[in-house]
């Protein structure tokens, strides 16, 4: 269940006419840090990703269901069950008996304490990214850059490349 301030975060992303893969950012970024705080555990970056974009779907944010051929039958159909259970408000579920629900609660919270944080370091996340961007083509990563440079403003493109004039001091000193 996502925490009340990212629903939050959503909803002003909404309201400010951002895209649905900004909207749903905000629920993988929780998911990350339930990963990173031991809540939670993943193998890969690409799970914690995963659970996010399912998070984001339940909670009615309109992200679009993998293509064909990128992800298996049973991806694109739970992204659509997701998204068809974001649909319609939820109703409250009924509880398991106090006992069996200490017994598992306990249970998680062992299991997860042998979890490894791995998956979503800073490290994994880059890698994903990059791995991520690698495979779309260098038009449509330069449009991305494009339309990010377009939307930042004057006082941000300027942040931004003095930043990046930064960048390439440090590593030209290496």
């Amino acid at each position: 269940m996502p925490e009340q301030k990212t629903l939050k975060r959503a909803a002003a992303d909404k309201r400010a006419g951002k895209s649905a893969s900004t909207q749903a950012g905000e629920f993988v970024k929780e998911q990350v840090d339930k990963v990173r705080a031991g809540k939670h555990g993943v193998r890969s970056a690409k799970q914690a990703i995963a659970i996010g974009l399912s998070e984001a779907r339940r909670a009615g944010v309109a992200v679009k269901s993998p293509k064909k051929g990128t992800t298996s039958e049973a991806t694109r159909k739970k992204a659509g069950k997701d998204s068809a259970a974001g649909q319609h408000k939820s109703t409250a579920r009924k509880s398991a008996s106090t006992e069996s629900a200490a017994k598992r609660s306990r249970a998680s919270t062992n299991a997860l304490k042998r979890e490894s944080t791995a998956g979503a370091s800073p490290a994994a996340m880059s890698k994903q990214a990059k791995s991520a961007a690698a495979r779309r083509p260098a038009a449509s990563r330069s449009a991305a850059a494009k339309k990010a440079a377009a939307t930042k403003g004057a006082a941000g493109r300027s942040a931004a490349a003095k930043k990046a004039a930064q960048t390439r001091a440090s590593r030209a000193h290496h």
